[in-house]
């Protein structure tokens, strides 16, 4: 990079700057985290685990959120310090400097996008559904593709991961699984992977060779807490139980402890087989059934207002969002925003950030 190519460079980055200024309030928020950290100091503090925990996860994601300002601010300010070294120097080595600008430009999209996560849901924990589409085995090993990607996600992320329901396919992956995907604002980002996926390659399951399309959705719904309220009537639950499929283990699989609880207006299926005790699994079931009526909720709303726009807009839940492609060429393609990539087994390892700011900013 030369100096003129560095110092256009450094003013596009301190307009994205202070961009990110105006939406990112850093003296509000260190206010915050310390009116927070003061209520951990109390001594009733942990009267209340839950709440207390909630407060704890609070503060952490503040922390963690001034910390990476504070990153992207020591970033840029060695940016200029390498332009200014250079004004002086003709000889000064800006070989570093691209990996720096690449860091920052990075690390300020991620900042801004957290800062759009405001709405009250946005915070909660996912709860992440699987469904193959129709073609028997090749959909049906898309489908724990899908699966096993997204726990990789969740990994990387350090997210808490507990598997609600996994029903096996009738010779390879999933015909359904149901995890809970535990962590700060992970339904705000994982919100944005809800739909159909799509994925063309040659089948493993083909004697010819030959090249499939399957297909395979994911429906993200939020996990609520306490804030949010639904009400559910009992008189519209049909609630069923039955002996807990797969390995088990410790008398998972050894009593009728699995729950399936039908939402009767909405026709709305949950089921839980992941606990021992048939109470925990109702109790989880349920958390899941009030995520999906919240979520339900919000998209008719949402479409009320989409009534009012000129623009005709398609919901993207329920749609097709995405394409892998295995062969001819290796491509994943978002058809929402169009960002695309040819490395395909990064993308199945679980890297998924780009895919996830580039809807985030769009949206």
């Amino acid at each position: 990079m030369t100096y003129l190519e560095l110092k256009i460079k450094l003013g596009e980055l301190k307009e994205r700057f202070d961009e990110l200024n105006q939406a990112f309030d850093f003296d509000s928020l260190l206010e915050k985290y310390t009116l927070l950290n003061q209520e951990t100091q109390t001594l009733d503090f942990w009267s209340d685990p839950k709440k207390a925990q909630g407060i704890i996860q609070e503060q952490n994601d503040i922390s963690s959120r001034l910390e990476e300002y504070n990153l992207i601010k020591d970033l840029l300010e060695t940016i200029e310090l390498s332009y200014e070294l250079a004004l002086v120097d003709d000889s000064f080595d800006l070989s570093g400097v691209e990996k720096d600008i690449h860091k920052f430009i990075k690390k300020a999209d991620e900042l801004r996008v957290a800062t759009l996560l405001d709405k009250p849901y946005d915070k909660f924990n996912a709860v992440l559904e699987f469904h193959p589409g129709a073609g028997g085995t090749e959909s049906q090993d898309w489908a724990e593709m899908l699966y096993r990607m997204y726990l990789r996600y969740a990994e990387q992320k350090k997210y808490k991961i507990s598997v609600l329901d996994y029903l096996d396919g009738e010779e390879a992956g999933l015909k359904s699984a149901t995890i809970l995907i535990e962590g700060a604002y992970a339904y705000g980002y994982l919100k944005a992977e809800s739909g159909v996926h799509r994925l063309v390659r040659l089948s493993p399951f083909d004697s010819s060779g030959r090249r499939h399309t399957s297909f395979a959705s994911v429906s993200v719904t939020p996990e609520l807490d306490d804030s949010i309220h639904v009400d559910i009537d009992e008189l519209d639950l049909k609630i069923d139980t039955y002996r807990s499929s797969g390995n088990g283990g410790q008398g998972v699989n050894t009593t009728d402890s699995a729950v399936r609880i039908t939402h009767l207006p909405t026709k709305i299926v949950v089921t839980c087989q992941n606990q021992r005790s048939q109470i925990q699994n109702r109790e989880t079931a349920l958390k899941v059934l009030k995520g999906k009526l919240y979520q339900l909720e919000l998209e008719r709303k949402q479409k009320e207002l989409d009534a009012f726009s000129t623009t005709n807009v398609q919901n993207a839940f329920g749609s097709q969002i995405r394409s892998y492609v295995f062969h001819p060429y290796s491509m994943v393609k978002d058809h929402r925003t169009n960002y695309e990539t040819g490395n395909t087994d990064k993308v199945m390892n679980g890297d998924l950030d780009d895919f996830i700011l580039a809807y985030l900013l769009m949206k």
